[in-house]
């Protein structure tokens, strides 16, 4: 079957596991996802085969609604409709997802490359290289930033000025404007910092970012605030 360092022979053993154990102890789980799915959260982050969301998070099968691609890139509505923009439809419009969320990460590909949008490297990838102009106006706010200069601070700065530029792109889309203009739909950009497992919740307007802990007793004040006061742990 053509198997090269037993990568597919892996993967299928990992397939015959959850077969054999993971699916009988969650048995009741899968089953209630048979027919229908009601995920709260649309999660939009990088292909990066190091971020797994539903680990990052702690949630369980039917709990996000996921788009992946390179960059975690969200393209203006109506620059190019494609998979992107229908996935954000049928998610806000059908699904009616309660939050969204757009996460980049540490160490990013697709940021390094767009640092080098004109290198001969990306002759042989157009496609990535136009799906990476979708991001230019990200390291156009930063105008000092140079490839030569690019370390891993100055990729950091890029990568999350890229998460609040695809949240501003986000919110032309008219499903998303609509929702946001009912009160029926939160968004929020994450940086994820791989090496330290760290995450940081960006603040949509300028360079600053808080960490979860920050974010969480946020939260936790505005219910308090509307007379809706969390249970205690929650």
């Amino acid at each position: 079957m053509g198997f090269q360092h037993n990568t597919l022979l892996e993967l299928l053993g990992g397939v015959r596991e959850f077969e054999t154990d993971v699916y009988p102890e969650n048995e009741k789980l899968f089953k209630s996802l048979a027919y229908t799915q009601q995920p709260p959260t649309l999660f939009i982050t990088c292909a990066d085969s190091r971020i797994s969301p539903g680990m990052l998070t702690q949630t369980e099968p039917g709990e996000l609604f996921l788009i992946r691609n390179v960059g975690n890139i969200v393209p203006a509505y109506g620059n190019m409709v494609g998979s992107v923009t229908s996935a954000i439809e049928y998610a806000v419009g059908a699904l009616k997802v309660k939050n969204i969320i757009i996460c980049g990460h540490s160490n990013c590909g697709a940021m390094n490359a767009l640092l080098e949008l004109n290198s001969p490297k990306l002759d042989a990838m157009p496609t990535v290289r136009r799906w990476l102009c979708n991001a230019e106006a990200a390291l156009a706010s930063l105008p000092d930033l140079k490839a030569e200069d690019a370390g891993p601070e100055e990729i950091k700065s890029l990568a999350e000025a890229n998460v609040r530029l695809q949240l501003a792109h986000l919110r032309t889309h008219p499903v998303v404007a609509r929702a946001l203009a009912r009160q029926e739909l939160e968004i929020e950009g994450w940086y994820y910092d791989i090496k330290n497992g760290v995450v940081k919740v960006l603040d949509e307007h300028s360079p600053r970012s808080y960490t979860v802990e920050e974010a969480i007793a946020y939260l936790k004040d505005q219910k308090k605030a509307q007379g809706d006061t969390p249970a205690s742990g929650s």
